[in-house]
């Protein structure tokens, strides 16, 4: 029965009306269109999906509960696993992870895994108030998380459920990490969605402080030897862009995807009634093509630029997910593939006018598995712009390390750490983009998942 139903689409906002809004692209399901779509899970005896997603949630538990209409089980299914569905559910890469794993999608469409979480989740968010939260016996012990993006949080969640003190420190004056500053408000909205999923976290007993610095407001030692803390775990995420080092990349003009969008997101400047300044011209030019780039280029389409992605790969290669490119097209993001930068023009006033570019064409495949762009001779041209915005990745912060004495790291700059999460320093603990650079707020999660067990059992051992 379940392989004859077809996939239950989602209800989306009209992409003109929604190139010139931040309002959220996609409406999500009613419960009737989440019921029906979860009808269609075979509920298989050895489920595929679970061993693909990086928290290990038990997706037919509570995709069957969701079906029997028990949405409080469904949602504490859930909360055993992760501590922000309706976040996982709008941003997490299902498609190559649960839902590529789904063996309905190998003849035909896979279980809408993420639209089904994040009903659910946002059902918990509406319900919050009628809902238990169990945490264990208090153990007397305190842990310092450093960062509130999604490992911190995830860690968080799972240390304070056990009974242990938490205190998360925040550098900025907003919590959630690359939640608030990085992914757009068409993606993620952050008072209805974001701050109320970091209160449910906040029930648990953690606490919240924010314009700390760790390196300068005060030191992981300091934290260790004078604040009584047992145990720290490092979830400050890669807030450091990365350039080119073509020239012309000084010009005015020239921003960081980093800088461009935590002034829009986090700063408010897709809001008229804040004065935030952001410069995004007519033309604007972002080179990249990851989920960053998407959300870039769709910023810069709200302000009103015409926006361009430039990619040096073909189109199969792009690493952001299709659901973003897919909406990024619809609401008329130009697209230059296999094409590079080589300089950034400007004029006597120091501003951008162009990017000089070459076509690429792909040879044989890298260390990734995806072919390497070679450039092709002669194919140099210019694309008029008057901004371009850089979105190349990102590296971690080098202020905790150089601050910490014993805390190793690796060429990337990325703090050395175990699978588990366990530093080169005994007591300091890390995970998410902190260890592995710029990846998903999934994959920060389950490190900071990973990270809470062996503080626990480095603690109890203690």
């Amino acid at each position: 029965m379940a392989n004859k139903i077809p996939r239950v689409p989602v209800r989306e906002q009209d992409p003109v009306v929604r190139a010139t809004n931040f309002e959220e692209v996609c409406y999500g399901y009613n419960l009737e269109e989440a019921q029906l779509e979860a009808s269609r899970c075979l509920d298989c005896k050895n489920p595929r999906c679970v061993a693909a997603c990086p928290v290990g949630l038990q997706i037919p538990r509570f995709i069957a509960a969701l079906r029997e209409g028990e949405l409080s089980r469904a949602a504490a299914i859930i909360a055993e696993d992760s501590s922000l569905p309706s976040i996982c559910g709008r941003v997490c890469p299902q498609e190559s992870q649960c839902e590529g794993a789904c063996v309905l999608g190998i003849k035909g469409e896979a279980v809408a895994i993420g639209k089904i979480e994040r009903f659910v989740g946002d059902w918990k968010l509406e319900h919050a108030a009628e809902l238990e939260h169990t945490t264990a016996p208090a153990k007397g012990r305190k842990v310092a998380i450093v960062g509130s993006g999604p490992a911190g949080l995830a860690c968080a969640s799972d240390l304070a459920k056990w009974g242990y003190e938490v205190t998360v420190f925040e550098a900025l004056h907003r919590l959630g990490g690359v939640l608030v500053y990085g992914i757009p408000e068409f993606r993620l909205p952050k008072e209805r969605i974001v701050a109320r999923e970091i209160a449910e976290v906040e029930r648990l007993g953690v606490k919240f402080e924010k314009d700390v610095i760790v390196g300068r407001t005060v030191t992981i030692d300091s934290l260790l030897d004078e604040e009584g803390f047992d145990a720290v775990f490092i979830g400050s995420g890669a807030g450091l862009p990365r350039f080119m080092g073509i020239e012309g990349e000084n010009l005015n003009g020239v921003v960081s995807a980093n800088e461009f969008l935590t002034r829009a997101n986090l700063m408010h400047a897709y809001d008229s009634n804040y004065d935030t300044p952001i410069y995004v011209g007519k033309h604007v030019v972002v080179v990249g093509g990851g989920n960053v780039a998407m959300d870039a280029v769709r910023t810069a389409k709200r302000l009103g630029a015409e926006a361009t992605i430039v990619y040096r790969r073909s189109e199969q290669e792009l690493p952001a997910r299709v659901e973003e490119v897919h909406h990024a097209k619809e609401e008329g993001i130009n697209f230059r593939m296999l094409t590079n930068p080589v300089a950034v023009l400007g004029n006597e006033q120091g501003w951008v006018t162009a990017v000089r570019c070459v076509e690429m064409e792909l040879g044989e495949p890298d260390e990734s598995g995806r072919r390497s762009p070679i450039v092709k001779p002669g194919s140099e041209f210019e694309l008029p712009c008057d901004v371009v915005i850089m979105a190349l990745g990102t590296s971690p912060n080098p202020l905790i390390a150089s601050t910490t004495k014993g805390l190793e790291t690796n060429r990337r700059g990325c703090l050395t750490a175990t699978e588990e999460g366990a530093t080169t320093r005994e007591g300091v603990f890390a995970g998410g983009d902190a260890v592995t650079g710029a990846a998903t707020v999934i994959l920060a999660m389950g490190a900071g998942r990973k990270a809470a067990k062996a503080i626990d059992a480095y603690l109890s051992e203690k």
